[in-house]
């Protein structure tokens, strides 16, 4: 919602956060954050070799994909 953009409504909020809960921890949840404030960190995350960042990086993009299936905004 902070985010001001056309499609965001409290509903579709909700449903991401929901997402998020259910894949995600808290941890992984407080990092992917980072990202809307820092994008170039989303991106030397997913460059990255570090184990525990490759590890990241696919529950991150497991829980983007599993929202943009289940979290569908109203036109």
């Amino acid at each position: 919602m902070a985010a001001d953009r056309k499609a965001a409504s409290p509903a579709l909020c909700g449903c991401v956060q929901g997402v998020a809960n259910q894949t995600l921890s808290g941890r992984d949840q407080s990092r992917a954050v980072a990202f809307f404030t820092e994008p170039q960190l989303a991106q030397d995350t997913r460059q990255s070799e570090n184990p525990s960042s490759e590890a990241f990086w696919k529950r991150y993009k497991g829980f983007t994909e599993m929202a943009s299936q289940v979290c569908v905004p109203v036109a």
